[in-house]
């Protein structure tokens, strides 16, 4: 499946929900959030079905992402669901870590491959303080949970914010050194809570790596799995690696291979950009899968060029980053 510039889409990210146990200060507010009718969210088998059909026309690797994914109830059942699609050859989650411990052995029994954690800092108290309400050991335990159950390669994805957390840079670098991790960082997007978010708070991968560079020799490294935009090196002497992503200051659009199916059922080919395709309607109303797989071509072949995000997320870019899907 290939869109109008020669992109093989064989990437679909699912959010499940649009719910989370956090409200991390750059994605959601503290209050007066409005939260998708349960109506409207698409069920475990909408969901399945249209995975189906993604993977008849390419789709080869689901990442379930929320809101909060593991807060969705039957989320196993789900990934086991996924899992019985004869083309899908790789599923992943993205989670907040801090539900994931309970119920690891019975995602990775369903057929979960691969994990990445959210975490933007090693200190528990700026931990509590950036997630208003989370529980930092909790995280932790779960990020060498995964390593013993073998899901590798286990990623921590971490937003680099000017003046909150990147004087932490090489404390996750040194994760990476020590611990057979996946360490990315991560350029801070004006794509949730523009009332946190400041261009003066955005810290360049170039300034990023020039400073662990201070410290550690990076040399370039062979393909993480599931690595996607990412710049990877390798920290000489140690275990994991480094990977660094630029979405403002190097956008990597040329390269993109994913598009996005939200938990109410529209399918975003670009995280940003506003257009999106309505596939629960369709679907609830009796569309075959014919019809369905139309529907998704057709998104697809409308797939921009490039995302336009250095240029203002926009008024008119209302849903954020915890109803789209990470």
């Amino acid at each position: 499946m290939q869109d109008s510039f020669g992109r093989n889409i064989e990437y679909l990210r699912v959010s499940v929900t649009d719910r989370c146990n956090l409200r991390c200060r750059y994605c959601m507010p503290l209050e007066g959030t409005t939260y998708m009718d349960h109506c409207k969210i698409l069920s475990l088998e909408e969901i399945a079905r249209l995975v189906r059909l993604g993977a008849e026309l390419g789709i080869k690797k689901v990442r379930f992402t929320g809101g909060e994914p593991l807060v969705r109830k039957n989320f196993v059942q789900l990934v086991q669901y996924v899992n019985e699609i004869p083309k899908i050859n790789d599923i992943a989650i993205t989670t907040n870590g801090g539900l994931f411990s309970e119920k690891a052995w019975a995602l990775q029994k369903a057929g979960l491959k691969r994990v990445n954690f959210s975490l933007d800092t090693l200190q528990e108290e700026r931990y509590r303080y950036i997630t208003r309400q989370g529980d930092f050991k909790r995280v932790w335990e779960a990020i060498f949970h995964a390593m013993e159950m073998d899901m590798q390669p286990v990623k921590l994805n971490m937003v680099v914010i000017k003046g909150f957390n990147d004087d932490e840079l090489l404390d996750f670098a040194n994760l990476a050194y020590y611990h057979p991790l996946h360490v990315r960082f991560i350029e801070f997007m004006p794509i949730g809570d523009l009332q946190f978010w400041q261009k003066e708070r955005v810290c360049t991968m170039e300034e990023i790596k020039r400073r662990i560079n201070l410290e550690y020799e990076l040399l370039p490294a062979n393909p993480v799995e599931g690595n996607g935009p990412a710049r990877q090196f390798q920290i000489k002497g140690g275990l994991g690696t480094l990977g660094f992503i630029s979405p403002l200051s190097n956008h990597f659009c040329k390269e993109c291979n994913r598009i996005r199916l939200t938990a109410d059922g529209k399918l975003r080919v670009c995280l940003h950009n506003k257009i999106e395709f309505d596939l629960r309607r369709p679907m609830r109303e009796g569309a075959s899968d014919e019809e369905l797989l139309e529907l998704i071509k057709k998104a697809v072949a409308m797939k921009p060029q490039r995302h336009h995000m250095d240029e203002g997320w926009g008024v008119q870019n209302q849903r954020k980053m915890f109803q789209i899907g990470g």
